[in-house]
């Protein structure tokens, strides 16, 4: 066997696909796992005939490897990353380069990068994207932290990541915690498709009336649409024809209605707030995420607070085509958040994103790759500067077209007590960012009077403040803005 140019820690099944995908394209590869018993039962059922070391102590691994070392860590994010480190820090040699693979907080990786390049090692935080089944055959790759350890890696980043027509599922994010915080935001963009794509179905099903074999064949055709064709439509389109041995419901309809996070998009509302950049959509779908979890409450509730009992008795087939429409225009208003957060955050962290690469990056591979994150891409090659993706020309006009269409199925789901959170947090998205005047005016008079914060006018220039149960005095200007 040829000595392992590529390590990987961590033999989950991320891990172990990872480490056989590397494999696969022509890289010998040394695995180590902190329990052997999980080395051992990899090489026996997953490693026969390839070439992959196994080691069964750090030393033993970090030894195996040729220089400069390249080692990807796939473990549970914080502190056991830390351990890792902690473990192989003393070992390595200057422009050796450890790989973070996990769902890492992007605070984490600046603090990491930081420490160990002031050591002479190199650090990427890298988001990998795509499942199992991504991991095995090509994911979406989003590497940031040290440059020169990520020419080190790219020739075999290029060639395990997912591949389409304009190149490989990988790009340079940036440096420090860029690759993670992209990472972040993407996870926090699919949070907010798939709750987008389960309030068309809670639609589909309890307005419309759709059985699930109605609801296979809805999001299949939905799925050959260019608005639409996605992995997340695709799979969800699968879903709904599953049917459990010996059962004749589809798994889907006996499965718990409390889902659970693992905190990415959590995270994501985290940063925005920082920013100060609104993501309503995806805060929307984290929020209903924890609705979910109240189970029991809801149940009681229930049967305390009854809402409408109408039913719809217009035409379904025009419904299903105008839900379709309002799940297109939701879907670009959380893109559109998503970017215009990582457009900010690469602003104020020096992150140098480049939007239209990312889109480009997440055409394959990753979990919400989509037909329409061409036209993403396109739209920030044609104007990197662009504030916002619903400013495109393309984008714009599509939710122009689709509004009349969007705003019927927000107004039907209110009649009938549906809640569909994200979709109306992308209607009000739109509609606020549209406008040119909000009432935040009486906000600040409010602020002004309670708490003395003072205010902006639109007919002069400074800062006021005003005594407001005083209505015979002038307001008080306190200085210039400038």
């Amino acid at each position: 066997m040829s000595q392992p140019s590529f390590g990987v820690i961590g033999l989950a099944v991320m891990g172990e696909n990872l480490a056989l995908n590397v494999e696969s394209r022509g890289f010998p590869v040394a695995v180590y796992n902190r329990t052997a018993a999980k080395t051992e039962e990899f090489m026996a059922k997953r490693a026969p005939g390839k070439n992959v070391t196994a080691t069964y102590s750090v030393e033993e691994f970090v030894n195996a490897l040729e220089r400069p070392r390249k080692i990807l860590v796939m473990v549970k994010a914080g502190k056991p990353v830390d351990a890792v480190i902690a473990q192989l820090k003393p070992l390595l040699d200057p422009g050796d380069m450890i790989i973070d693979g996990g769902n890492s907080l992007y605070n984490d990786t600046e603090r990491r990068t930081q420490e160990l390049e002031a050591t002479g090692l190199g650090f990427v935080g890298m988001g990998v994207s795509g499942g199992e089944e991504g991991a095995l055959h090509g994911p979406s790759l989003m590497p940031g932290g040290t440059d020169t350890a990520y020419q080190e890696l790219e020739p075999i980043l290029t060639k395990i990541a997912a591949q389409v027509p304009d190149g490989a599922c990988v790009t340079y994010i940036g440096p420090g915690g860029a690759g993670h915080y992209v990472k972040m935001v993407h996870n926090g963009i699919e949070y907010g498709d798939m709750q987008l794509i389960a309030e068309a179905y809670d639609l589909l099903k309890n307005v419309v009336g759709l059985n699930h074999h109605q609801l296979h064949e809805v999001f299949s055709e939905w799925n050959t649409t260019a608005e639409l064709d996605s992995f997340l439509v695709e799979i969800t389109a699968d879903i709904f024809r599953y049917i459990e041995a010996g059962s004749e419901q589809p798994l889907v309809e006996v499965i718990l209605d409390s889902a659970g996070q693992k905190g990415t998009g959590r995270w994501t509302v985290v940063s925005s707030l920082e920013l100060g950049i609104p993501i309503p959509t995806i805060y929307a779908a984290v929020n209903a995420r924890v609705m979910s979890s109240y189970k029991q409450e809801r149940v009681a509730a229930s049967k305390e607070l009854p809402g409408p009992t109408g039913k719809y008795d217009g035409d379904a087939k025009a419904l299903i085509n105008k839900i379709r429409d309002a799940l297109y225009c939701s879907k670009m208003c959380s893109y559109a958040q998503g970017m215009a957060l990582m457009s900010k955050a690469s602003e104020e962290f020096g992150y140098n994103i480049d939007l239209s690469e990312t889109a480009r990056i997440w055409k394959g591979g990753c979990i919400i790759r989509a037909g329409f994150l061409g036209l993403i891409q396109k739209a920030f090659q044609d104007n990197p500067k662009l504030p916002n993706l619903l400013l495109a020309p393309e984008f714009k006009q599509s939710i122009l077209d689709r509004q009349e269409s969007w705003r019927e199925v927000l107004a039907i789901s209110n009649n009938l007590g549906i809640p569909v959170p994200a979709f109306s947090a992308s209607l009000d998205y739109f509609d606020s960012y549209r406008r040119d005047r909000l009432p935040q005016n009486l906000t600040q008079a409010q602020r002004d009077y309670f708490g003395a914060h003072t205010y902006e006018r639109i007919d002069k220039e400074g800062l006021f403040h005003t005594e407001w149960t005083q209505t015979d005095k002038e307001s008080l200007q306190l200085g210039s803005t400038d």
